[in-house]
């Protein structure tokens, strides 16, 4: 499952305060319940459903032959997770005939029946249930990451909403699946699987396998019969019913498919068109052909979260349906879903976790995946950029420092979906990769997904078969990374000995708790040549030292650039300078970028780093070198303005050129005039809406009228230019649509608006208006507190307070920002 928390609210180039912050420690609660390891007393074998469904009530009719076998010990009883069903009808199947079986079900969420007789180990039996599944009257609770678990979905059954589409859809993780089948909805449990689905004729289905039939079922109706003969587990299984047009594709035989609403249909192949090369690559890399018989992709409207890897049958939310327009502003990070989801049918679907505790060797995995096919496809720099962006994200949320990987105690199963599991847990699989190397690291990944095919894994299994291939034992990184919590701090200090011709190295571990073990690579520059040495770290202290013919240019430490640590080196900006142009890495380069944004009004060289990051090959690059550009300062406007109106005249990718726009808007220079208003006339959208924010800087009343020209324009960029442009040149007339479209974002449009909304509460003399966008940032705040939001919100607020000085209710803003920032700090 690929998540879209947090998308997009970190700057690449930009150091968040959590960097010099330590984890801070949770108070004190009690110990969340351990969660073992589901005990398996009987085991799913095959589940066969036939099911119909009412869309006016919103109900599933269902029928379902369960075939299980107990797994080690004679029973003569069987529980079934089922949840708020009517239950119809239990009855043991003997061939044809039906045997009534006695069952408990008080609770309307286990089915606990009696089977009339004990059975062996191994010996199967088949029960027929006859049922109703109400999903919308279920009373379920959903989480930041999941925000519903009801399992199955009615997406308008009653048409009431014009231009939105009619679906049915499903979705299991963690254990909705038994919403809509009764079944042992554990990830230890794995079964095969036919669906019959009598669905109106003029939609189609989608669900796991191969389609074996498709037959008329009387006026209107069709039936299609989906079948899956290789084993997977319940929160796998899945369903969608809708008007799709379908796209159909191959790879090595196999039927690869783009499920669609009909307006996206036409850039099906510019959407998917990299999955069946992602196919190829991934069998290739992972020694283990991709072991489904296809692989189809769907999207639908209203996902509780951002795309589910259901074995063979992928749902993507949404956000990943887009026009030709669209795809001109997509990079790799739009796609690496795609990426995701796919690496998940190895790891996940093909070895599934035994437990919600061991997400980690799901969802670590196919977070690291995003990261290999970058590589592959666009170069070792997209990839860097990708994990490094990654890793970030993890270490900008000290709170989640606290969290262990392999998690054995939660409340609630979907806590373990976080930036732990994801992100953390990706950059730990990374930094294995760079240790072992990488023809040791994927064989050992070959024998983890060979050993347990078809089957579960956790861990440790990961571990043996590493250790297995590499003759290491491993048992110190995995005791560190992903059975103990946390990340090393660490600060670098340098001291060269003239004398002795010796350059000293000192890396301090400042966290507390468990000191690091940390293998990693130092890089010495001495006369345009390189020397490196390999080191590991055992202690809190640790002093390195390498005799050299002269001072080096550069001492590069984690010269790799892999190893999960927040750190503060303590070199000079010259060395950092030097860093930039010799050292060969994408994040070298970033961290020069970095030091140098820090000097660049006093120092030239440093300013001379952010220029030369504007002519970079790599477009993340110049974006980042644009990014860190101080242009209020006069000496770094003087020197960038020349750069960045040449970059404007050469610059090919959108996202870049988007930038571009945004800065030279910055100078409010009205000679950039003609530029911003040809780029009015792009077709990518990023172009265009950066292009009125910075005519908005120039010309406020052209941007103005523009603004309202675009304002029936839905399309999210161009919505959050009108916003800004608004917010900066509109009045009170416009409060309205800028706080509409605030309330009529998702998630990370609100994000996106909320800069925009401070901004026009803080130029408006109108109370009402100010109240109402505190209350919308406050909530937006308290909400995604675990995302750092509430930080992000107060500033907001406290900076449309303070422009508040001088105006009437100047007191009563200061007044309910404080207020909203309490409240926010204290999560209600």
């Amino acid at each position: 499952m690929k998540h879209l928390f947090a998308m997009g609210l970190l700057g690449l180039a930009a150091a968040p305060a959590a960097f010099a912050q330590a984890p801070t420690p949770p108070p004190v609660q009690p110990e969340s319940p351990y969660r073992a390891s589901a005990t398996k007393i009987n085991d799913l074998v095959h589940t066969k459903l036939d099911v119909r469904f009412d869309y006016a009530k919103r109900y599933l009719y269902g029928k379902e032959w369960v075939t299980l076998k107990p797994h080690a010990y004679p029973t003569d009883s069987l529980r079934l997770d089922a949840k708020g069903m009517d239950i119809k009808a239990v009855a043991m199947m003997n061939g044809g005939q039906q045997t009534p079986l006695k069952y408990d079900y008080a609770d309307g969420m286990n089915l606990r029946i009696n089977l009339g007789k004990m059975f062996k180990p191994g010996e199967e039996y088949t029960i027929y249930i006859d049922y109703t599944s109400k999903p919308d009257e279920l009373k379920v609770q959903g989480s930041a990451a999941i925000t519903d678990a009801k399992g199955l979905y009615f997406i308008n059954p009653d048409s009431a909403v014009a231009g939105k589409p009619v679906q049915i859809w499903t979705q299991g993780e963690t254990e909705g699946s038994s919403a809509w089948f009764p079944t042992i909805d554990r990830p230890n449990q794995k079964t095969t699987e036919e669906i019959s689905m009598t669905v109106p004729a003029k939609y189609v289905t989608l669900s796991n396998g191969k389609m074996v039939s498709s037959t008329p079922a009387g006026p209107g109706l069709r039936t299609d019969v989906w079948k899956m003969d290789l084993p997977h587990s319940p929160y796998l299984f899945m369903m969608a019913v809708g008007d799709f047009k379908i796209y159909k594709d191959t790879w090595r035989g196999k039927e690869v498919s783009y499920y669609l609403e009909p307006k996206y249909a036409p850039f099906a192949k510019q959407i998917f068109g990299n999955t069946p090369d992602m196919l190829e690559f991934y069998s290739n890399r992972l020694g283990v052909e991709y072991p489904w018989n296809k692989y189809a992709q769907i999207v639908a409207r209203d996902y509780v979260s951002g795309a589910m890897e259901n074995t063979t049958a992928t749902l993507h939310g949404e956000q990943v349906q887009l026009t030709d327009r669209e795809l001109l502003d997509r990079e790799y990070s739009g796609e690496s879903v795609i990426a995701h989801e796919l690496f998940h049918q190895w790891f996940g679907d093909y070895v599934t976790a035994e437990s919600w505790s061991n997400i980690t060797v799901n969802e670590t995995m196919a977070d690291f995946g995003e990261g290999l096919y970058a590589e592959h496809k666009f170069g070792p720099e997209a990839a860097d950029a990708h994990y490094y962006r990654y890793m970030r994200r993890y270490l900008s949320s000290p709170r989640d420092a606290t969290k262990n990987l392999v998690r054995f105690h939660y409340d609630q199963q979907e806590e373990v979906f976080d930036l732990v599991s994801y992100q953390k847990g990706g950059a730990i699989m990374d930094m294995l990769r760079a240790y072992l190397g990488d023809e040791v690291f994927f064989a050992g990944l070959q024998k983890y997904l060979k050993d347990n095919a078809l089957s579960n894994g956790e861990a440790h299994q990961m571990r043996l078969a590493f250790e297995a291939v590499s003759g290491q034992d491993l048992n110190w990184f995995y005791n560190q990374w992903y059975y103990g919590a946390g990340h090393p701090i660490v600060t670098i200090d340098y001291a060269w000995d003239a004398a002795k011709k010796m350059q000293s190295v000192t890396v301090k571990q400042t966290q507390p708790g468990q000191t690091f073990q940390l293998p990693f690579t130092i890089d010495y520059y001495v006369g345009g040549k390189v020397q490196h040495q390999r080191v590991t770290m055992t202690e809190a202290s640790q002093t390195f030292t390498m005799p050299l013919s002269a001072k080096p240019e550069l001492v590069n430490v984690d010269a790799r650039k892999k190893t999960l640590w927040l750190k503060t080196d303590n070199k000079p900006v010259s060395e950092y300078v030097y860093q930039f142009s010799h050292a060969p890495l994408f994040v070298d380069k970033l961290e020069a970028v970095v030091a140098a944004a820090k000097e660049q009004t006093t120092n030239a060289a440093a300013r001379g780093v952010l220029l030369a990051a504007l002519n970079d090959k790599f477009y993340m690059m110049r974006q980042a070198g644009i990014e860190a550009l101080k242009l209020d300062d006069k000496a770094v406007a003087k020197a960038a303005a020349p750069a960045l109106r040449k970059l404007a005249a050469t610059e090919k990718e959108p996202v870049v050129m988007a930038q571009v726009l945004k800065a030279l808007g910055q100078l409010k220079d009205k000679k950039d005039e003609k530029l911003f208003t040809q780029q009015l006339n792009s077709q990518s959208y990023g172009v265009q809406g950066a292009a009125l924010r910075a005519l908005a800087n120039v010309q406020p009343a052209q941007a103005l009228a523009k603004a309202k020209t675009l304002a029936s324009d839905d399309h999210s960029t161009i919505s959050q230019a009108v916003v800004a442009t608004y917010a900066q040149a509109g009045g009170p007339a416009e409060w309205a649509f800028v706080r509409d479209k605030f309330d009529a974002a998702r998630v990370q449009g609100k994000f996106n608006l909320a800069p925009s909304l401070a901004d026009m509460m803080g130029r408006l003399d109108d109370p009402a208006a100010f109240a109402e966008g505190v209350t919308r940032l406050r909530d937006l705040g308290v909400k995604y507190k675990a995302y750092g939001a509430d930080r992000m919100a107060a500033g907001l607020l406290q900076g449309a307070a303070k422009a508040q000085t001088g105006r009437a209710h100047a007191t009563e803003a200061q007044t309910a920002v404080d207020k909203a920032t309490q409240e926010m700090m204290a999560g209600k």
